[in-house]
């Protein structure tokens, strides 16, 4: 029996999610890395397992009253955790953050900002104190009442309603107007009203265009509609709208989110006319700290930021002391070029990532575990560097550190690991090593292991030539400055960088029109569906199939059941009593509502008459729990399930079930069906695939599968663009473009373009280096490779900073395209 100092948690009987009863002993003060395949269930031993157990301890804690206001994860599948202190949780949360949320927000700076001004700035005379919230644009006291402390008014102008001034009204010359017989309707208004419909716009006085577009006057009058020679159309009242007030009605109250889209076109965005983008009433804005408002210092680098925070009297030297202690850490994670008010949906993965991380290096916390969720996804190499070094002072302070993580790197800089397998879903969920790092070289059947120590050099691909270019730019959007940038047709393309460089906003700007091939594909980590009635077999269209096979049985044609009959979605073959959810709300007094498997179908979602109808011996429910291995076996004579089961096992997803809920995927998951979905259709015309961040989540393994379909996609005469961290991917590219050489304002320029090795090989190619292969100095042989070797790693802040043959250097102006595109 382990004494009360312990120092190991110490877990037995673990059976979350597919854990096989697992026992593991993890050493405490240490970094432990879990890891395994996707879906091996190392996070439903960190996170479901020993963050859920520690989490519910703590809320035992807690009275009932307040508890029922916290949301709880549940007790764990678990016989017994000893030794287990108090758990901290960072997982990666890939949410779509409003555009209220910002860098000052995420970090809590803005609060420690805005009680300096409320406690330390320059009032003009007379004016009272104001208190903290006054200086938030995200309260009723502090944000301006025009823009509502967004900085931004949406308006309508003349030219974004009428594009063509040419047409007629009559000819559809207000754009923005709805089709069909409403806009048939507002043009018979106009005519009863005495406007000519059938003169060119341009030729109409200016005084009645403007009553036309942006009148707030709604005249009713007794429309004639043209009598049709099949029917008889009687007088009515019509009501005029506006073309503005219209676009304003529809974008603010319309249901329909495709309404709301185009209304949105027509819309035009400026900086608000009465806080002139600052978001803040007057009186905040009259307030000034070192001569500078509250906006001006939050639109400031964070390095500039600190520097200029010079106090003035105790109460300042106090604040500004500890608002530059609590910017010293993001600086520190090379974030010293974001500013408070940069708001978060601009942010990539890492940088937000790494803000949170930011944020618990200043929290001071001892003696805690902290449960991380590949903290290294989204990050470039260079930028893994700083996160170890965040890890190891995690460390150094006395708490445990236990990462979920597939980076080797992070890997090799472990205390401790913990390898869970051998493969996924029900072929995993066991222990196979926990241990120092090391000892993971003798366990046979880990596919980590035959990662982290292969030193077998990596075989040279012969890289394929482009069949034409495709030109994006120049483009000014974020940090790109005028960026002009010329992608490869035909090949496989890797776009690299540190995190913040400007890769997503470059490929984001390739758009059908500029893609230079017949189709384009963005293929996004966005969630398949947002509720849990939305899955895997929904979401490609297996339902469809698997819902017309058991309408076709005998069973169901005798019963008189069609398709619609085994859809959970719809009332006649669910279970009513759950409306087809599976699972019932549980109100408890004084407790958070809970969820418990619905008392008459016990989560099988469907009604007993419609369970009763089996194909092959099994029912609807037990076929929708299948995973996706199971069903390609079960479907092996059904072309068209087979079809999509067959891609599905293709990205490596063979341990999904067929009902998993959209809302358990990860986005990399979510990413690699959509990416199934589209490989099973028939592919004729030239596609252009383009990917970002496809490895993120995956374990080197998975990667190797993930690879194996895109690259076919490339030798099936497609295109395909990826944004990539993984130098593994990017040595395997055709055609490397490196954005750099740092992030943010330091960012936004392409210092690097061409094939993997001239990249690697060039003055300061650092990271790709130790995968891509270089020309052996020593001479043919000399390295017992065939006259090639892997380049050794060299530190350097970004994939490249040097000179290819045609590509400006780091300093130079930004590059207008690739090394060798057509008449360059």
């Amino acid at each position: 029996m382990p004494g009360p100092h312990d120092p190991y948690v110490r877990v037995r009987g673990a059976r979350e999610h597919n854990l096989k009863g697992v026992d593991v002993d993890v050493p405490r003060d240490v970094l432990a890395v879990f890891t395994g395949v996707s879906g091996s269930g190392k996070s439903s031993l960190a996170f479901g397992t020993i963050y859920a157990e520690a989490q519910r301890r703590y809320f035992e804690s807690v009275a009932p009253y307040a508890r029922r206001l916290i949301h709880q994860v549940g007790a764990p599948k678990v016989g017994e955790i000893t030794g287990l202190p108090p758990a901290v949780s960072l997982e990666q949360r890939r949410s779509a953050p409003t555009s209220r949320s910002s860098v000052g927000t995420v970090t809590n700076l803005s609060n420690s900002l805005r009680m300096l001004f409320s406690r330390a700035g320059d009032y003009p005379p007379g004016a009272e104190r104001l208190d903290s919230d006054s200086f938030s644009p995200n309260t009723a006291v502090g944000a301006c009442p025009e823009c509502h402390g967004l900085g931004r008014v949406h308006r309508t102008t003349e030219q974004s309603l009428v594009p063509d001034p040419s047409l007629s009204i009559r000819e559809g010359a207000i754009a923005a107007w709805p089709g069909a017989w409403q806009g048939k309707n507002l043009r018979d208004i106009l005519d009863a009203l005495g406007h000519d419909v059938d003169r060119p716009w341009r030729e109409l006085p200016a005084a009645e265009r403007e009553w036309i577009l942006f009148t707030d006057e709604q005249p009713v009058v007794t429309v004639h509609p043209v009598r049709d020679a099949d029917r008889i159309q009687r007088p009515y009242q019509g009501t005029y709208m506006s073309a503005r007030r219209y676009v304003l009605k529809t974008f603010a109250d319309s249901r329909s989110q495709t309404l709301r889209a185009k209304a949105e076109r027509f819309l035009v965005s400026a900086p608000c006319p009465a806080c002139g983008g600052s978001r803040l009433r007057p009186e905040a804005m009259a307030v000034t700290f070192a001569g500078r408002t509250i906006a001006e210092l939050a639109a400031l680098p964070l390095t500039e930021l600190a520097a200029s925070l010079v106090g003035r009297g105790e109460t300042a030297r106090v604040l500004t002391e500890d608002l530059k202690s609590r910017i010293a850490p993001v600086v520190e994670l090379g974030l010293g070029y974001l500013s408070l008010d940069r708001a978060t949906p601009t942010l990539s993965a890492g940088e937000l990532q790494r803000l949170r991380l930011a944020t618990q290096l200043r929290s001071g916390l001892f003696g805690v575990v902290y449960v991380l969720d590949e903290p290294s996804a989204g990050l470039h190499p260079a930028d893994t560097e700083a996160l170890l070094a965040v890890l190891a002072r995690l460390k150094a302070a006395g708490n445990s550190v236990f990462v979920v993580e597939h980076h080797l790197d992070v890997m090799r800089g472990a205390d401790w690991l913990v390898d869970v397998g051998p493969g996924a879903g029900e072929h995993g969920g066991r222990v196979l090593h926990s241990g120092p790092v090391a000892e993971l070289a003798q366990v046979e059947g880990s596919a980590t292991a035959r990662f982290l120590f292969d030193r077998t050099p990596a075989v040279e691909r012969e890289v394929r030539s482009p069949r034409g270019w495709s030109k994006v730019g120049p483009v000014h959007r974020h940090n790109l400055r005028g960026v002009t940038a010329a992608f490869p047709l035909g090949v496989f393309t890797a776009v690299t960088g540190v995190s913040g460089s400007g890769k997503s906003t470059l490929v984001g700007e390739i758009t059908a029109e500029s893609a230079g091939a017949d189709r384009l594909v963005c293929v996004d980590q966005k969630p398949i569906g947002r509720t849990p009635r939305s899955n895997l077999a929904t979401y490609t269209g297996l339902f469809d199939v698997v819902r017309k096979v058991f309408a076709g049985t005998g069973q169901a044609r005798e019963r008189g059941y069609g398709a619609g009959r085994f859809s959970f979605n719809v009332a006649g073959g669910r279970c009513e009593t759950c409306q087809g959810e599976g699972f019932v709300s549980v109100e408890l007094l004084f407790l958070p509502s809970t969820y418990a498997p619905c008392p008459d179908c016990g989560g099988a979602r469907y009604n007993p008459a419609t369970l009763e109808v089996t194909y092959r011996g099994r029912n609807i429910a037990q076929v929708l729990d299948l995973t996706v291995e199971s069903a390609a076996d079960f479907f092996a004579d059904t072309p068209a399930a087979a079809r999509s089961l067959t891609t599905l096992l293709d990205v490596g997803l063979g341990y999904l079930r067929l009902g998993q809920p959209a809302t358990e995927l990860s986005g990399g998951e979510a990413q690699r069906i959509k990416l199934a979905n589209e490989l099973q259709r028939a592919r004729h015309a030239h596609t252009l695939y383009l990917l970002d961040e496809p490895t993120t989540g995956l374990h080197p393994a998975d990667v190797e599968v993930l690879m194996r379909q895109l690259h076919g996609l490339v030798d099936a005469g497609h295109t395909v663009i990826v944004v990539e961290h993984d130098m593994a991917v990017v040595a395997g590219a055709d055609w490397v473009i490196d954005l750099g050489p740092g992030g943010g304002d330091a960012g936004g320029r392409i210092v690097a373009a061409g094939v993997p090795r001239e990249v690697a090989g060039a003055e300061a190619g650092v990271w790709l280096g130790r995968w891509a292969r270089a020309p052996d100095p020593g001479g043919p042989g000399a390295s017992g490779t065939s006259g090639a070797r892997r380049v050794p790693l060299r530190r350097g802040p970004t994939l490249h900073a040097g000179r290819v043959p045609g590509v400006g250097s780091a300093g130079s102006a930004p590059v207008g395209a690739p090394a060798r595109p057509p008449g360059a």
